[in-house]
């Protein structure tokens, strides 16, 4: 029997659990000796924990990093690791599988038709049921900014079934809102810890944080043809959002191996005050990301990690070969222009490339001078030449190794989601990959509605919420005064803070700038890293050829592919 979708497998998360329909052949028909029938299955409130678990074990890994390959933000050089070397250079074709998948769907599905079959707690089931109906929103949205057109399909199918077309965009987009907005009234604000309880669950916050970042898709000149209302509404599900009490994560002191970093070298600080904010900023926002903070007050949705038992592996893809890492997704040097500066809050003086390889070739200090005075979170960030980072390893300064296996080919690694005291102890990193922050809401807010009515004082506090945990100066009101010079420090200020958290791939597509900013790539010597053309095909991503086939032609090609 050929499968359009993948519905019939449905792999468990804990202990290979296996859960599968009951064959009909007279050999089989007694239950396999290493897998549980769906007869068996489903009898108590454990088992629809762990089926609940299995559909959480689908949620986005690190393999969000390479989101921001296909785009102007970073490079992913190894292309049997992802497709976005393809993407980015506008090569895709049909035999690739840019996340064409319903193992998490197909999971959800049957979690919720057997749920109510299960003797337990009923607001228990509720809450249980309205995680899976997150769950399935989320993986269905991610195949939605992808492929745009997907089969929509909430209940497990039988055999003769399997091959379902393709449901229209808007369709499933409604489907996903209405969705978000019901279990939004099921789900806790919080979770209070114990059996069922664990804080790592889906929130109310998660459902309405991600039910505004679709309007905001939504609302966007791809998608909306002048309708200020769509703005409205993505303004108004964020700030519901906003008053569930979340707050932006901060440090109030820095410590041990932090202490060592010498940035006056790179800030021409004030005074001390002046370095002092400039020195939490950056420690705010870099450790954001660490296992040590994890589960912090910014947190609305995270893919959990179990420590010694399921590692992630930024701190390999990321690092350069002198870290142990494989300089898997790096920089742009068309990303490092972009943080502003920090003693005016504006942009950075950026060099023309001829100049800043001229100056690097002939080892000239004055090199160093673009790195100067930069956003705390370009330090947080980004690995340049002469970055200090003592917690790391004692005296640790940043050099590009050029050439060689696992080395950058643009002359920057990244450092943010790095974890220094795991590579420091020598262990796996396990820090969870953060979903959905408080942090977007903000700025997501800030964009909705400066797009609906222009600049107030809602939209400046918003951003300057966001700037001044990361230690830069607050918006300059009498430069950013209308709408449209608002949006683009407002379309900077995401792609800086969000950067290498899948954001950018959705931003410019929704902006309709990709045609101008997805430009070949060079390196810091002004040589070539990745010539890249921009089709408009690449606006969505092909359905997988082998797809196609299964379904007997039924599943339909995107245009271009």
């Amino acid at each position: 029997m050929k499968r359009s979708i993948k519905y019939l497998t449905y792999t468990g998360a804990l202990a290979g659990l296996l859960l599968t329909t009951a064959c009909n052949d007279d050999f089989l028909e007694r239950p396999p000796q290493n897998q549980i029938s769906d007869a068996t299955f489903w009898k108590s409130k454990d088992d629809l924990s762990k089926a609940l678990n299995a559909v959480y074990s689908q949620l986005t890994r690190e393999e969000i990093i390479y989101d921001d390959g296909s785009t102007d933000n970073a490079y992913a050089q190894y292309p049997w690791e992802s497709v976005a070397t393809v993407v980015s250079a506008g090569t895709i074709n049909t035999n690739s599988n840019a996340g064409w998948g319903y193992t998490g769907i197909r999971r959800a599905n049957q979690l919720l038709e057997n749920a109510d079959n299960i003797e337990m707690d009923a607001e228990l089931r509720e809450r249980f049921k309205a995680e899976a109906r997150f769950l399935r929103t989320w993986f269905y949205w991610d195949m939605v900014l992808r492929f745009g057109d997907v089969p929509l399909v909430t209940s497990t199918l039988g055999a003769g079934e399997e091959d379902v077309p393709r449901t229209p965009r808007a369709e499933v987009v409604n489907f996903l809102l209405t969705e978000l907005t019901q279990i939004a009234e099921t789900l806790p604000v919080a979770y209070g810890g114990g059996d069922s309880n664990e804080r790592g669950r889906v929130t109310k916050g998660a459902a309405l944080a991600l039910k505004a970042r679709i309007l905001l898709n939504e609302a966007s000149p791809r998608f909306n043809t002048g309708d200020a209302n769509k703005w409205k509404a993505a303004a108004d599900a964020a700030q519901e959002v906003m008053g569930l009490g979340y707050t932006l994560f901060r440090v109030n002191e820095e410590t041990g191996k932090d202490l060592e970093d010498d940035y006056a070298a790179w800030v021409d600080f004030a005074d001390s005050e002046d370095e002092k904010i400039f020195r939490l900023g950056l420690r705010s926002y870099e450790k954001l990301f660490h296992q040590q903070y994890e589960g912090n007050s910014e947190v609305i949705l995270d893919r959990q990690f179990i420590m010694q038992v399921d590692p992630q592996w930024n701190n390999t893809y990321l690092p350069p070969s002198m870290l142990n890492g494989w300089s898997s997704v790096t920089p742009t040097q068309n990303l490092v222009n972009a943080y502003g500066n920090y003693k005016t809050g504006g942009p950075a003086n950026i060099l023309d490339p001829q100049v800043r390889a001229d100056l690097y070739l002939s080892e000239n200090p004055a090199f160093a001078n673009e790195y100067r005075n930069r956003d705390p979170r370009f330090y947080a960030s980004i690995m340049f030449n002469g970055n200090p980072w003592n917690a790391l390893e004692d005296g640790f300064k940043f050099t590009w190794q050029i050439g060689g296996s696992n080395n950058s080919q643009t002359g920057y690694n990244f450092r943010k989601l790095v974890d220094p005291q795991a590579h420091r102890e020598n262990i796996d990193n396990h820090a969870n990959i953060i979903l959905l922050r408080y942090a977007e809401v903000l700025l997501s807010y800030a964009e909705a509605m400066n797009e609906y009515s222009g600049p107030d004082a809602t939209v400046y506090a918003a951003l300057n919420e966001v700037r001044e945990r990361a230690g830069m100066p607050p918006v300059d009101e009498a430069v950013y005064n209308s709408k449209e010079s608002l949006r683009e420090l407002i379309r900077n200020e995401r792609r800086i803070e969000l950067a290498l958290e899948g954001q950018r791939y959705m931003d410019i597509r929704r902006w309709e700038i990709a045609p101008e900013v997805m430009e070949s790539i060079h390196d810091i010597r002004n040589k070539l890293v990745q010539a890249r053309t921009w089709y408009d095909k690449l606006y969505l991503m092909p359905v997988p050829q082998s797809q196609i086939d299964l379904s007997d032609q039924v599943l339909t090609q995107n245009p271009g592919y």
